[in-house]
């Protein structure tokens, strides 16, 4: 498979799902913002801290309202990771190599993508955004059950996985981070019904409140800070994603699982054997943020090695000289 193609599957995935987990950061904010409707000033600088784009968000807005945040989260096409540029990014990999991806892979893609640049065409005015946020989440949502319905499982479809799940592990990691901040202000909470509502409010922006109270019978963060980072079945924890990108790069290098012959597959089984080996309780006694800083870097190292590895010779021998 040439690198060129590959390089425009993974990143068309993992831009699809970055624009899929920024409609579930606004959208965790928007509840919240129902069930605690005093605490709604405080929600919204931290939800730009937790994304990671503060300093270029600073430079263009003078306050972190609630309107310029999602202005700057969704339609800012000066933002590169808006929901907006994030599509248009997706869309134009996808039509680089459209002898490669399905059809119904590219149709859907279109639409999903028009849908967004209509509303911002409009001036980004979004009469229900609690419908627009979740048409975007389904868009995202559509688009992979096309994927793995027409694209054949070979090569592309796990370069499409690497992406997709690689970037799915790092939005949760930061949803998580998200709770951390939110709190920061308002610490007293810790233990009350609003600390509840707002760990409840974490779970389903991970649409994982329901697969949750099937395991647990009540909200506990040790129990959901677990769920969302060590279960090893849920799709959306940093466990399963991390397992099963591993999984792919051995499908693709051919290397036997439990090996290692590139950057890649090194940091990946570093990051799967930090997980598997992982305690809920040691991560939260250590410190839940410091945790969560420490993986987010970790995972970023990872993509770097998967990019340094597959799509240019030059970085990976500068890459593996420094390992």
């Amino acid at each position: 498979m040439l690198s060129r193609v590959a390089q425009s599957v993974y990143w068309m995935a993992r831009y699809i799902e970055r624009a899929e987990n920024v409609a579930r950061f606004i959208d965790v904010n928007l509840h919240m913002l129902l069930d605690l409707p005093m605490r709604g000033a405080e929600q919204w600088e931290p939800l730009v801290l937790t994304t990671g784009d503060w300093s270029q968000f600073l430079a263009r807005y003078r306050k972190a309202t609630g309107q310029n945040v999602i202005q700057f989260l969704t339609f800012d096409q000066d933002n590169p990771n808006s929901i907006l540029s994030c599509l248009n990014v997706a869309r134009d990999d996808a039509r680089s190599m459209r002898e490669t991806i399905s059809s119904d892979m590219w149709e859907q893609l279109n639409q999903f993508f028009l849908m967004v640049n209509g509303v911002a065409s409009d001036g980004g005015h979004l009469e229900s955004p609690y419908a627009f946020f979740d048409a975007i989440k389904k868009g995202s949502q559509l688009f992979d059950g096309i994927t793995m319905a027409t694209l054949s499982h070979g090569e592309a479809w796990h370069f499409y996985l690497l992406g997709r799940l690689l970037e799915r592990a790092d939005k949760t990691s930061r949803l998580l981070d998200f709770k951390y901040f939110f709190l920061l202000p308002s610490a007293a909470d810790i233990g009350t019904p609003v600390d509840d509502i707002q760990w409840a409010a974490v779970l389903r922006s991970a649409s994982g409140f329901e697969m949750y109270r099937k395991r647990h019978a009540e909200i506990a963060p040790d129990r959901i800070v677990e769920f969302l980072l060590l279960d090893h079945q849920f799709p959306r924890s940093v466990q399963y994603c991390v397992t099963h990108t591993d999984s792919s790069v051995h499908a693709i290098s051919g290397t036997p699982a439990g090996m290692f012959q590139n950057s890649a597959e090194r940091r990946l089984g570093q990051l799967r054997g930090k997980l598997a080996y992982a305690q809920v309780d040691e991560i939260i006694g250590g410190g839940l943020h410091e945790y969560l800083d420490e993986l987010q870097v970790e995972i970023n190292l990872a993509g770097d090695a998967i990019s340094a590895t597959f799509f240019g010779t030059e970085i990976q021998s500068q890459m593996q000289a420094s390992l």
